[in-house]
């Protein structure tokens, strides 16, 4: 028999690592705008993902969208959770999108737009990063109701998961520049994947000790017997794809950190998939008990059956269509 629920979990899944993957790289180029030089370099930076940013943002309606539709009580618990996050992320997502376009078009105020550019990648990168530790570090649910207070997402975890996101998102716009520019920029690029993805290892790595400590569920997640022989796979693999990242910049290879930094967000996905599975709410609600009704969920799976290979044919050439580098006069 069909588990539709499970379906459902691993589309919405997917849908949030593409956002990650899609989206990760040019809010990352936000985030290392300050590092980039004034004019020739930044220009360049940003010319690089003119042609794909906003619609690499498809996901992330897709990820919340189909949440809503498919479990619908998982909606009602986390967002009540997460409001002020949430915010704070559209806030940001909204001002880079019209610092994008107004920089060029308002050259006598480009510094206010850089910034706001660089502002508004910061927070919409650290508002993802405590929305997952919210989520993480368990949510207060009585009944069918979120019973936390305002301020629940505000702990020193929820940061250290904030700043680990803003990490990860730096090294895959560092690792994109590194692949799509040339000269100067790339060599800027180079220098600063190496510090971004130390950054990166370190906030993974304190993330996940902090999670041992965080419900018992975890611990026996990760360190009870069998578990530990197939979940140790995951940081194993980490280090193995750590060590290629670190080679491959190194001997400077143009795609290779890209790929390679998008497979550490994967064995990271991998990480909170052996943590949280199979509850939606850590310790609180599994996806069976948040799962919208099963001809609700076949309606809906009609629906993404049809527009999910467009969504992924036209990404797919978009990306085709702008390969190769950009260069010095600012175009592929």
């Amino acid at each position: 028999m069909i588990d539709l629920t499970m379906i459902w979990a691993f589309i919405i899944a997917f849908a949030v690592f593409a956002y990650v993957v899609m989206d990760g790289f040019d809010l990352g180029i936000g985030i290392l705008f300050p590092t980039l030089r004034v004019g020739h370099g930044r220009n360049r930076a940003m010319n690089s993902i003119a042609p794909v940013w906003d619609g690499n943002e498809t996901w992330l309606v897709l990820g919340g969208g189909g949440l809503m539709a498919a479990f619908p009580l998982a909606y009602a618990v986390i967002l009540p959770a997460t409001y002020p996050l949430i915010i704070a992320m559209l806030l940001g997502l909204v001002f880079r999108g019209v610092a994008f376009e107004f920089r060029w078009r308002d050259p006598a105020h480009r510094a206010f737009w850089d910034t706001a550019f660089f502002g508004g990648s910061v927070i919409a990168a650290l508002s993802q990063g405590m929305i997952l530790g919210a989520l993480l570090q368990g949510i207060d649910v009585t009944g069918r109701a979120y019973d936390g207070s305002w301020w629940d997402w505000l702990t020193p975890y929820t940061l250290l998961t904030g700043l680990g996101v803003v990490a990860g998102y730096a090294l895959l716009g560092a690792c994109w520049m590194i692949w799509k520019l040339e000269g100067d920029v790339q060599e800027h690029a180079y220098r600063l994947a190496v510090r971004a993805a130390i950054a990166t290892l370190l906030l993974m790595g304190a993330v996940s000790v902090y999670n041992l400590l965080l419900l018992d569920q975890y611990r026996e997640r990760w360190l009870d017997m069998p578990n530990i022989l197939f979940a140790s796979q995951v940081p194993l693999l980490t280090a193995i794809v750590a060590f290629g990242l670190f080679y491959a910049l190194k001997t400077r290879r143009d795609l290779m950190p890209f790929l390679l930094a998008l497979a550490l967000f994967l064995l990271g996905m991998a990480g909170i998939g052996v943590t949280i599975w199979p509850y939606v709410v850590p310790a609180q609600i599994t996806i069976w008990d948040a799962a919208a009704p099963e001809s609700s969920q076949i309606f809906m799976l009609v629906g993404v059956a049809l527009t999910l290979p467009l969504i992924l044919a036209y990404t797919g050439w978009a990306y085709w269509v702008f390969r190769g580098k950009v260069g010095h006069e600012g175009y592929h």
